[in-house]
């Protein structure tokens, strides 16, 4: 399995206006040939090339480009499958039914309605009929219904596979035995990798034997199928009557953002250019160690809540000797943004050893969202309101957005994602009103992975964008005026969706620009942005304490095209992953350059 050439072009990066990575394609076709041949001088008969590229809207040159690239690549000495994933190629269906390959995969989970634009293939069709992506079990006589049929059209020449590589599956479930003993009927439910190459063989035997010689495990499939359906603790019919009753107006604050500013800023009494962080400081050894030390039970709950808020009261008194003007707790007590609220919400659920690739040889475990969601009672409150007892400064409450908690969860497959999403926003208002009522009236709730969920096709943006937006929106709905809402976005580009950023309505957006020297503030200015912007002012990514006169040069060219009054001062994002005393020396430089230019706008 291979990586298809206008695949691998698409996603390279280019550098300089003048480069066109598309110019790169002849002189990569030869190396193409010769990894071919070495495939081939090894004995493969089969070669899957991956042209995922194919689901997006692709320029017409590299479309037609397909047609010369495949011709070059036919004759090689095996037979070649050209795999497509993710979303519907069905507008290109000529073209692929006229590409020199020996065959097809198309993804029937997340594009059924493309089947039809090849029912006339006359070559191999790989089905992509058992989902890739998730952690579902099938239900197989459902997906019989498919595939029968297309037994009867295409004989031999059908090939039934998972709808792409199971790369984004944990490896195999029957290793989780804690879940399945603390929740036997969602276990049930679940199929990771190894459970679904057994659906795909259970699935053959079904179409070469008959449905008969597999009956019983068609039924358990079914039986889960209905359990799953019906389940009371999947259904709350309390979260769909929320839901349904919310009014029309729900997602909008009672004021537009000029007349919320002044409201804030009134009892803010902020400083011009005031300094924050993102929400996370240095997740040490000590604090790692008593939260295992916790889970483990080694240690009562008792001591690891004073030993977090011993670690709050380190953080707290850090910031202060800074001189930083919104402060924050620092999350000790958090293990990560997205499990530390799934743990504590209803309708989640977490496997031990269900990793998957992020990216390079980073993991992630995320987690289920399989039920209605719900929260049971305030997640974040106290320790926020611990923090603001401790200082006379203005303390910032931290939630995870909506968006990011869907996207970054395996989600139930039964209802749509911009519900599922509702839900969780729902839940989270609950717990900015408790806030509100605690004190903390500066609420950041972070988005990072809202561009992570655009849809492949341009055509589809608005709808999610809609949805995204009005959860997010939810998220923060019936707080007062002079609440402050903030959020964060990291690794994004923005510039093609700045209008849905705008009406997310937050009274302050802090993002990732260091590394790109404030070029995205650019977009936000030629947009003509509306309310207060944090751009960040040096890369947390990196343990190098930044020199002054580089966040000086940053601080000025944001101040170009960010009027000073709506502009914040903020590092690119959380100090989680940092040490303390390079955190301690680069906020130091950042304030001390922040305090130089306040006298010079003085």
């Amino acid at each position: 399995v291979i990586v298809g050439p206008l695949t691998f072009l698409w996603l390279g990066k280019e550098k300089g206006e003048t480069f066109n990575r598309f110019d790169l394609l002849n002189s990569l076709i030869p190396v193409y040939k010769e990894i071919l041949n070495a495939l081939v001088a090894e004995g493969v008969q089969w070669i899957q090339i991956d042209e995922p590229a194919l689901a997006l809207d692709l320029p017409k040159e590299w479309i037609e480009a397909y047609k010369s690239v495949y011709s070059e690549l036919a004759g090689v000495g095996a037979k070649v499958l050209l795999a497509t994933y993710f979303g519907s190629v069905a507008e290109h269906a000529d073209l692929l039914k006229s590409l020199p390959v020996d065959g097809l995969h198309i993804d029937l989970v997340r594009a059924p309605e493309q089947l039809n634009a090849f029912e006339d293939y006359s070559k191999v069709l790989s089905a992509g009929v058992i989902d890739g992506r998730n952690i579902w079990r099938a239900n197989l006589n459902n997906v019989l219904e498919i595939i029968e049929p297309l037994k009867l059209k295409f004989g031999e020449r059908l090939w039934i596979a998972t709808s792409c590589s199971l790369l984004h599956t944990p490896y195999d479930l029957s290793v989780e035995l804690q879940l399945q003993e603390k929740n036997p009927k969602l276990y049930s439910w679940l199929a990771f990798t190894l459970q679904k190459i057994e659906e795909l063989s259970l699935l053959k035997q079904a179409l070469n034997n008959g449905r008969a010689s597999v009956q019983a495990q068609l039924d358990a499939s079914q039986a889960a199928a209905d359990a799953r359906a019906s389940s009371l603790e999947i259904h709350r019919p309390e979260v769909a009557q929320r839901l349904n009753s919310l009014p029309k107006d729900a997602s909008k604050r009672k004021s537009p953002f000029t007349e919320r500013i002044a409201k804030q800023n009134a009892w803010l009494n902020l400083p011009l250019l005031p300094t924050t962080t993102i929400g996370s400081f240095p997740q040490t050894t000590e604090i790692r160690h008593a939260r295992a030390s916790f889970k483990k039970g080694e240690l009562s709950l008792a001591d690891y809540e004073t030993a977090m808020k011993k670690e709050i009261e380190f953080v707290v008194r850090r910031q202060e000797e800074l001189d930083i003007d919104v402060l924050v707790h620092g999350e000790a007590e958090r293990n990560d943004m997205v499990e530390y609220f799934g743990e504590l919400l209803q309708g989640f659920a977490f496997t031990k050893f269900g990793w998957v690739q992020s990216y390079g040889s980073r993991c992630v475990k995320p987690p289920v969202i399989y039920g209605d969601v719900i929260r049971p009672e305030p997640m974040t409150v106290r320790w926020s309101q611990y923090a603001q007892s401790l200082t006379e400064r203005v303390m910032k409450g931290m939630l995870t957005g909506p968006v990011t908690i869907l996207q970054w969860s395996f989600v139930r497959n039964d209802i749509p994602r911009a519900t599922v999403c509702k839900q969780i926003a729902v839940a989270l208002s609950d717990e900015v009103l408790d806030l509100e009522k605690a004190g903390i009236k500066v609420i950041q709730i972070d988005e990072p992975a809202i561009r992570e969920g655009l849809p492949l096709k341009r055509k589809d943006w608005d709808a999610y964008l809609q949805w995204a937006g009005e959860a997010f929106r939810l998220s923060y709905m019936g707080c007062q005026d002079d609440t402050q809402i903030h959020t964060h976005m990291c690794y994004s580009e923005f510039n093609d969706i700045l209008p849905a950023i705008a009406g997310l309505d937050a009274d302050v957006i802090t993002i990732e620009t260091s590394r790109s020297d404030m070029e995205l503030l650019t977009a936000f200015s030629d947009f003509k942005y509306p309310n207060d912007i944090g751009p960040g002012v040096y890369d947390i990514h990196s343990a190098r304490v930044p020199e002054a006169s580089e966040i000086e040069h940053l601080l000025r060219k944001a101040l170009k095209v960010i009027p000073a009054e709506r502009l914040w001062v903020n590092p690119d994002c959380g100090l989680k992953t940092r040490a303390w005393p390079e955190t301690i020396a680069a906020l130091k430089v950042m304030v001390d350059v922040t305090k130089k230019l306040r006298q010079e706008l003085a």
